[in-house]
């Protein structure tokens, strides 16, 4: 007589392939990654990018074009949020993340405030 034996199929164990998706979001997010041992230094770029750019930009708009307090409060407000985030030990990806809101947004102040 023959014995029945349960055994579990193999195709049930298996793991699913992993798939890898491959887009803008994916690749900045691991360029980003690999930029943590230089940390400091993208710390000291944001700090001069802000110090010798943008900090300037609040006077000459005020001045020149009429622009309002607030141009100044945003400037400070990125500045010192880039100073806090730095010093704070906060990771790579906020400190790249801040510098770039910081330069989209003087950016885009100097398009408001020149057109």
């Amino acid at each position: 007589m023959a014995t029945l034996t349960n055994t579990a199929a193999h195709w049930a164990n298996s793991t699913p392939a992993k798939t890898t998706t491959n887009n803008f979001l994916t690749r900045l997010s691991l360029w980003a990654d690999e930029q943590a041992p230089n940390k400091t230094a993208w710390f000291l770029v944001s700090l001069i990018a802000q110090g010798v750019l943008f900090l300037p930009l609040p006077a000459v708009f005020m001045y020149y074009f009429h622009a309002p307090i607030v141009v100044l409060a945003i400037t400070l407000a990125l500045f010192f949020a880039n100073i806090i985030a730095g010093m704070g030990g906060s990771g790579i990806k906020t400190l790249l993340g801040l510098l770039a809101v910081s330069v989209v947004t003087h950016v885009l102040m100097l398009l408001i405030f020149l057109i």
